[in-house]
């Protein structure tokens, strides 16, 4: 305890010299804060593929993919007859997972997503090649101009960066900027050399840096809205509600501004924005969860 707050205690040790890789003092410990951990300790050997041995805690109990949906009763309200109250069975198994890609727009409010049972590198790589492809169908093509005097509009969004990606000394007129969590699968040269040939310039968050994507955002509104007071029974169930709640958000969607810094963000919340969870994410008008 520490000034009358508890902290927990979370270090990775090496089994065999009892090295300590890596420790963190945090005041919770969830699957989120542990995924970092651990990845801030792997990042120290990166050439090595360590057994990772941990104590039966819920928080270590983890699925192929994070933060998956998965076919299991979710808590919260849904319209009923009136005196007839939705009961979730006591009885389930956990037997499938799905995961959501999302591609989000927060000027228009526009979302796209697919919802999948695996998220290899080829279901992910091929589903964003084909809506980036879409999207930039729909832009209007920039006056062509030599590579050179492209280069300095994709150098200006590298800087203040401390880890700086490699930009190709070709590179076409920039056209859309693409911002994505630190996964290795969104980092792989072939994706990322496919993305600048295209002009788009990637621009991933730090980690334990989520919150600065808005997407977060509204995956959390339609997963309120698909899965809460529900219980699906299989992935099928689960792609035909997502499915359903993205197709009536686009019919009226809500842009989304960015909150910016504590500080600036509060001083938008006196001008009457509205707050969304997940991200530091503002809308002008409320969103019903």
């Amino acid at each position: 305890m520490i000034c009358s707050t508890f902290f927990y205690l979370c270090s990775v040790l090496d089994g065999w010299s009892r090295y300590i890789v890596h420790w963190e003092l945090k005041e919770q410990i969830t699957e989120l804060e542990l995924e970092i951990i651990i990845q801030k300790a792997k990042e120290f050997f990166p050439n090595t593929q360590p057994r990772i041995i941990s104590d039966n805690e819920p928080q270590f109990i983890l699925y192929p993919q994070r933060r998956p949906f998965v076919t299991a009763p979710y808590a919260g309200s849904s319209w009923q007859p009136e005196a007839k109250v939705l009961r979730q069975k006591n009885g389930f198994f956990k037997n499938a997972w799905v995961k959501v890609l999302t591609l989000f727009h927060p000027n228009s409010g526009k979302v796209v997503t697919k919802a999948v049972t695996t998220t290899t590198n080829e279901v992910l790589h091929n589903w964003l090649k084909l809506e980036l492809t879409k999207i930039l169908s729909t832009t209007q093509q920039q006056t062509a101009k030599p590579s050179s005097a492209n280069f300095p509009d994709w150098k200006i969004w590298q800087e203040e960066l401390k880890i700086k990606i490699t930009l190709p000394k070709e590179l076409p007129p920039l056209r859309m900027l693409l911002i994505m969590d630190n996964l290795a699968g969104h980092k792989t040269p072939e994706f990322v050399l496919w993305m600048f040939a295209q002009g788009i310039m990637p621009l991933y968050t730090p980690l334990s840096g989520s919150w600065l994507n808005m997407a977060e955002s509204i995956q959390r509104i339609l997963k309120r809205r698909a899965l809460e007071g529900h219980h699906p029974e299989s992935p099928e169930q689960i792609m035909d509600w997502f499915d359903s709640v993205t197709r009536g958000w686009n019919q009226n969607p809500t842009p989304f501004v960015w909150g910016g810094k504590r500080a600036s963000r509060r001083s938008r919340a006196r001008a009457r924005l509205h707050q969304l969870g997940g991200s530091g994410a503002l809308s002008h008008r409320s969103v019903n969860l």
